[in-house]
């Protein structure tokens, strides 16, 4: 199962402009930048924070699994002259802070809400600190260093989903209070003595993502991933390796529209495109009811049936295969459970189903299905 949650606020901080507040910008900036001799080096932080009570409650009510998987989704916003391997990290937020109402362009500069040098901005100015011993606290923000998320990235990767679950889970158990993530960059400006391409002369480039405040589809999301996966066959029968050689994937009932709150389940089936007729059955082996092979939470991406949402006009995968979305079977056959609540009201979206048998030996078979399982989510 997936669930999705979006930003309370976000805003990025920038050293060239120490106390000019963005939190109203539609893109959140990673930056690195230095004069043509490699000196004079700048680089700017993104700040993002998502209200987590709705988790809290959900766990405790069993609706979301105790060891769910929390990634951070944020979506590639026109980067410039990224360097071909590099990584971002995400450190918990180690004080509070005021998102503001500035834009980057604004002339004069907004100066209330948080900036490079200050939490809440020119009135206040309340210096960034950290909480406690084992947090980093200078100008640029106060996060904690010991934990953290962190992601790669190559030319071939520029949108953002990073495993943010140890910091998550720190939130959720009360070690650290909840003030949001802060993203950037490994070390820190002006301390060499750690791997630090922030501080060195070394030419990274700028990375750009969209923020909450963005038209687009594109807003950052907080992912909670878990297997809810249940296998129960009753009296049905597998799919056969003949089955196999020329499969058929359809969805039964599937509706044009779906309100964005609903969670509906999905009913699955899979059969040969031309069943071998048997004189010594009545039933119809077209009705026949199979169910698919069965997936483990322990081999993800191995035997199994696996289903991903994606984007149907711009073809950007919502949700990937993996643990959340591994499918379910009963005695009437296969099923799956959504939540339409991750996915943008007013859009059309497609599912993708992933089979998987024999994985591991000489007879391992890798099938996808796309066969126009389209529908709209509707306010």
């Amino acid at each position: 199962m997936h669930h999705f949650i979006y930003p309370e606020f976000d805003t990025t901080i920038y050293q060239a402009s120490e106390s000019r507040n963005t939190g109203l910008d539609e893109i959140l900036e990673i930056e690195k930048t230095m004069n043509q001799s490699g000196g004079n080096v700048r680089v700017s932080r993104a700040l993002i924070k998502f209200e987590l009570e709705e988790i809290t409650k959900g766990i405790a009510r069993g609706q979301i699994a105790s060891d769910a998987k929390y990634y951070l989704n944020m979506y590639d916003a026109n980067p410039q002259e990224l360097s071909y391997s590099q990584s971002l990290f995400a450190y918990p937020i180690s004080a509070s802070w005021v998102p503001g109402e500035g834009f980057r362009a604004d002339n004069p500069k907004t100066m209330e809400g948080a900036s490079w040098n200050f939490r809440d901005g020119l009135t206040g100015k309340t210096y960034w600190l950290g909480a406690d011993e084992s947090a980093v606290s200078s100008s640029g923000g106060a996060w904690f260093q010991n934990v953290f998320g962190s992601q790669s990235f190559n030319h071939q990767t520029r949108d953002m989903r990073m495993d943010v679950t140890p910091v998550v889970n720190k939130w959720l158990d009360g070690t650290y209070s909840n003030d949001g993530f802060i993203v950037k960059r490994s070390g820190s400006l002006g301390n060499l003595s750690i791997d630090v391409p922030e501080g060195d002369d070394t030419r990274l480039g700028n990375f750009s993502f969209f923020s909450r405040e963005t038209n687009t589809i594109y807003s950052p999301r907080l992912e909670i991933e878990w297997y809810d996966t249940k296998f129960s066959t009753g009296s049905l029968s597998p799919l056969s390796s003949t089955d196999f050689d020329d499969l058929q994937i359809y969805m039964k009932g599937l509706r044009p529209e779906y309100k964005e709150k609903s969670i509906v389940k999905f009913r699955l089936v899979g059969r040969n495109r031309f069943p071998t007729k048997s004189y010594s059955n009545t039933a119809s082996e077209y009705l026949t009811v199979k169910y698919l092979p069965s997936g483990s939470k322990s081999q993800i991406g191995g035997d199994g049936a696996y289903y991903s949402v994606i984007d149907e006009q711009t073809d950007d995968v919502m949700i990937p295969f993996g643990s959340g979305s591994v499918i379910s079977c009963d005695s009437t056959g296969n099923y799956f459970n959504f939540r339409m609540n991750g996915l943008q009201s007013e859009r059309y979206y497609k599912f993708e189903f992933k089979i998987v048998s024999g994985s591991g030996t000489d007879e391992e078979t890798i099938q996808f299905f796309d066969d126009d399982f389209i529908f709209k989510v509707v306010r």
